[in-house]
């Protein structure tokens, strides 16, 4: 990716770089995703394991708007997960029609040991790079965290977590 400066030419081109270097960030994880001792998961089960953490106790409807899948999908991947040992289904205390999901410690331990192994990739790059051009990164990717928080949110708000408090999108 060119260095253009901190201003990105235009919307479009910031997007490119984005989708350039989210495309490396999908290399950079999947070697660490490669190593991890507690086996390996499936991108969506991934998805889902951060979204439960995020919001836990979620039932399978939220689930599915927060991962953009249909209800059947969601389903059989939240059966795959619960048959691995990394989440709990449990009925709703408010609704005998719900169920709420959980991690399990199993899910838990899987997500801490994607990050760490994920941290260590991304600190082998970021060592890399001069301190100013650090902090705009660190900078921009608060901008852009906020902004995708609200988008994501399964409950529409408009207020974004901060990017510290909001671990589960840090995997």
């Amino acid at each position: 990716m060119p260095h253009r400066g901190f201003r990105p030419s235009s919307r479009n081109q910031a997007s490119a770089d984005a989708v350039a270097a989210s495309e490396l960030l999908e290399v950079l994880w999947g070697r660490g995703q490669e190593s991890a001792a507690s086996g390996t998961v499936s991108l969506s089960q991934l998805r889902a394991l951060l979204v439960i953490e995020k919001h836990e106790g979620t039932n399978l409807r939220a689930l599915g708007e927060a991962l953009g899948s249909r209800p059947p999908s969601v389903s059989r991947l939240c059966d795959r997960m619960e048959a691995m040992g990394l989440v709990k289904r449990a009925p709703s205390p408010t609704s005998r029609r719900e169920v709420e999901l959980r991690l399990s410690l199993r899910g838990r331990a899987l997500l801490e040991e994607y990050r760490a192994l994920r941290a260590r990739e991304l600190n082998t790059v970021l060592e890399r790079m001069d301190p100013a051009a650090l902090a705009a990164l660190s900078e921009g990717l608060a901008a852009f965290h906020a902004a995708a928080s609200v988008r994501l949110s399964p409950t529409g708000g408009t207020t974004p977590p901060s990017l510290r408090d909001d671990v589960a999108d840090s995997a």
